[in-house]
């Protein structure tokens, strides 16, 4: 595969493109990353937890299920700390 992509014109410009719109992508996260973290600066300002939020937008990915599990491990943790 590598001597096909050296040899071959097509592969290599294959390849480029690949990478570019890879490259692309990469920015666009991380202009969506600057726009995420201009929405949390905002919530600060106007006083929100933002370590709260975080953690809401973290929950609500996740199903249900999956969600009443972890919050009963944690609770049974804490019970075993005495928290």
């Amino acid at each position: 595969m590598v001597n096909d992509v050296a040899d071959s014109g097509v592969a290599a410009e294959e390849l480029k493109q690949f990478i570019e719109r890879i490259e692309r992508l990469e920015e666009e996260k991380a202009a969506i990353a600057g726009d995420i973290k201009e929405v949390y600066g905002e919530a600060k300002g106007r006083g929100f937890d933002t370590k709260a939020i975080r953690r809401l937008v973290s929950m609500r990915k996740k199903p249900p299920e999956e969600r009443q599990e972890e919050e009963a491990i944690l609770e049974l943790y804490m019970q075993a700390l005495g928290m």
